[in-house]
């Protein structure tokens, strides 16, 4: 018998109390059509366009979704560190953050005898944090994970510069099951503005 081959549904930025209500209202159509074993989405912005806090990721996990990545927005709240710290809930922070800085970059997602690695990591182009090389991260998550028996491995790589993204894709190509961009929006509205930070 051939092998089940896994859905996984992934919503990217939900932006305050407006992405919530239209992941509310659009998510249970998504299920009943594709039946996904893993439903991932991006929360930094999650509670009022910055930040998360509990409330709003008790919110999101009422639609169904099972797993949360995150970027530099995440911080924004003063919950984030308790929420980032709790070992039962699966947010993640960009792994690529230095050594002892709180919350986990990567967790393993069981799905009935499947495991699946979920990885978040940031990008440095245009990017103001003082981040590790997000390349030599996945690396070191990939190689942590080399003994483990995987079903898949699903990436956020969270960036503003589309080459950027580009270029981690075809950097994890053949290791990475689907690597997804997030973020982006920062880049436009500062040329629109006519300055770079």
């Amino acid at each position: 018998m051939p092998a089940k081959l896994l859905t996984v549904l992934f919503v990217g930025d939900i932006v305050g109390r407006i992405g919530r209500s239209a992941v509310a209202a659009s998510l249970p159509g998504y299920l009943k059509r594709h039946h996904p074993d893993l439903i991932i989405a991006n929360v930094e912005n999650l509670a009022h366009g910055v930040g998360v806090t509990r409330k709003t990721l008790d919110d999101i996990k009422a639609t169904g979704v099972q797993c949360f990545t995150s970027g530099n927005h995440v911080w924004r709240k003063d919950e984030a560190l308790q929420l980032l710290q709790d070992p039962d809930l699966p947010l993640l922070r960009p792994a690529n953050y230095p050594p002892g800085v709180p919350g986990r970059g990567d967790l393993i997602v069981e799905i009935g005898v499947h495991r699946l690695a979920v990885v978040n990591l940031q990008g440095r182009v245009f990017m103001n944090e003082n981040l590790d090389d997000p390349f030599r991260a996945f690396d070191a998550i990939w190689k942590k994970y080399s003994s483990e028996k995987l079903s898949g491995l699903i990436v956020d790589f969270h960036a503003e510069a589309t080459s950027e993204k580009v270029a981690f894709g075809w950097y994890a190509d053949g290791r990475a099951s689907a690597v997804l961009g997030t973020a982006g929006h920062g880049l436009h509205h500062r040329r629109r503005h006519g300055r770079r930070h």
